[in-house]
């Protein structure tokens, strides 16, 4: 284990960068690794030319950084030893363009309020991801690297050709940072640059366009049986096929998107393209800020479902082994689609102001079929899960021999039940339980106490209906229920894991104020009472 202490003391920062992290490392030991020193705000992987994985952390605090870089000194896996250093902090007043991986690997990117910055909000940037031909990389960057200035000029945009990731490999990747305009026209120049050269060289006679998205964004883009995808193809003329789940590994958590067609075709799809892919990301911002509002203290940037993504990729030994970080970084500073994987310590994300979150149970349905991948060998992924998670996560036994569900019982804080909940429905997703075009939709039931039940329905079905507006979850609270020993009935919410948790976090929001209600005229019955004597 190689500790750098090489940074003078005054510069040392909360950011620690492990190198020489093994492929096939399960992610989640590497997010209870990093918890236990502290506040995790943002994990970002580097994209290096070596067999082992970097990351860079960003701790809520120096101190934390420092026990960090001292603690993990003594770790080794397997024959793998960790090499760790200090990430000076970068000057505050020139903050660089949409946070780029030191290695000129993968851009990942952050939004809203940065970890060590300021709250105020980011304007969001979605760049255009591609992949071309690395016989086409010269002719695109050109002669003293005119060609390439020459279109970043015309488009207004920020090009970076990643040409040291993947050695040898036939297609490098091409990041354009720039309005959507300016990617799709950045895109339009590259495949025209592409298609004279190949007309020129006689390499080839169609060039297609390959987009590269991540994955937790492919299913909106391919829509509800394909539609969406149809679509396009049926307006601009196109043939879109994309890669398969099984090709995502530790260093390509991206799918591409292969489009083939004219020049003109492709581009028009991918202005098609990138506005679903856009849409499906600002949807999950808002999601997000969502969730940071309806759970005071929820510390987002901890949360290892979203993230770089390294939830929602294969998390089985091998080549697939780790899931991995990703330039998709929706969450990161709201704060963690793609950098804030690694889960802080459950207590640790919740301020002292705040009060001790009560502990909930929510019931949550998976395919039968599926109980071996949560479960894990010698049930070491429920372990791990529940250990990040702050969870207790047990499953039911099954109903009868021929159930198609099983009920995984998860109880917990709110911020508990987000970070379990999140990684079921991301293991789901990975393991392929689910068609790769539909997005996971999970059926859960939370328990209300019988007196508010009228309130969640509203009259008419008002209020039950404003919530299945408001959070596009099926809201269900089965009539003629009668209350359990504890006087509560169940509500029912089903759908996709941001619909799910923002309905159950309205659901409990509701019954904490029928709750505070209920005590306030318990408590002034009494005194109405004596004064009326």
């Amino acid at each position: 284990m190689e500790v750098d202490y090489s940074v003078p003391k005054k510069l040392r920062s909360r950011k620690i960068q492990i190198r020489n992290i093994p492929p096939h490392l399960q992610w989640e030991v590497l997010d209870g690794l990093l918890a236990q020193y502290g506040t995790v705000e943002n994990v970002e992987q580097v994209n290096t030319d070596t067999e082992t994985a970097v990351v860079n952390v960003t701790y809520a605090r120096k101190e934390e950084a420092k026990i960090a870089i001292e603690k993990l000194s003594g770790h080794q896996f397997e024959n793998y030893s960790f090499k760790i250093s200090y990430i000076p902090d970068e000057e505050v007043s020139s903050p660089p363009p949409p946070q780029r991986s030191r290695r000129g690997g993968h851009s990942s990117r952050e939004r809203g309020s940065s970890p060590g910055g300021s709250s105020q909000p980011k304007q969001l940037e979605f760049p255009l991801r591609m992949l071309v031909p690395t016989q086409f990389v010269g002719a695109i960057i050109g002669k003293e690297g005119l060609t390439i200035k020459n279109l970043t000029k015309q488009t207004q945009s920020k090009v970076d050709i990643h040409r040291k990731e993947n050695a040898g490999a036939a297609e490098k990747p091409i990041t354009i940072h720039a309005t959507p305009e300016g990617c799709s026209e950045a895109c339009r120049m590259i495949l025209d640059i592409m298609q004279k050269e190949a007309d020129e060289t006689k390499s080839a006679e169609e060039i297609p366009l390959k987009i590269l998205a991540h994955n937790s964004l492919v299913g909106r883009l391919i829509g509800k049986e394909g539609r969406n995808l149809k679509k396009i193809e049926q307006d601009t003329g196109t043939k879109i096929t994309i890669s398969p789940l099984q090709d995502l590994t530790i260093y390509n958590p991206e799918r591409t998107i292969t489009v083939k067609g004219s020049t003109e075709a492709c581009s028009n799809a991918e202005v098609e393209i990138m506005k679903k892919l856009r849409e499906a990301y600002e949807n999950d911002v808002v999601a997000v800020n969502q969730q940071a509002n309806l759970i005071p203290g929820l510390n987002l940037s901890a949360l290892g479902i979203f993230s770089t993504g390294l939830s929602m990729l294969p998390s089985t030994p091998g080549a697939r082994g780790a899931a991995a970080a990703s330039p998709y970084h929706p969450l990161a500073s709201s704060s963690a689609y793609l950098s804030g994987l690694y889960g802080a310590p459950p207590a640790g994300a919740f301020p002292h102001q705040h009060p001790v979150p009560s502990q909930e149970v929510v019931n949550l349905f998976i395919p039968t079929q599926a109980v071996g991948a949560i479960i894990g060998k010698k049930g070491q992924h429920i372990k791990q899960l529940a250990r990040f998670a702050g969870a207790s996560i047990k499953i039911a036994p099954a109903e009868g021999p021929d159930a198609s569900e099983r009920m995984v019982i998860i109880t917990g804080t709110p911020e508990a039940q987000f970070k379990a909940q999140g990684r079921i429905f991301g293991k789901l997703k990975e393991e392929n339980f689910f068609n790769p075009k539909e997005e996971v939709k999970l059926e859960a039931h939370i328990k209300v106490p019988s007196f508010a039940a009228g309130r969640v329905i509203g009259k008419g079905g008002k209020t039950v209906n404003e919530l299945q507006n408001l959070t596009s979850a099926e809201v269900i609270v089965p009539r003629d229920q009668t209350p359990d020993e504890n006087e509560e009935v169940v509500v029912k919410i089903i759908g996709h894991f941001f619909a799910s948790q923002t309905a159950q976090r309205k659901i409990r929001e509701i019954v904490q104020q029928v709750k505070q209600q209920e005590q306030k005229h318990a408590q002034g019955a009494p005194a109405s009472q004596q004064l009326s004597k």
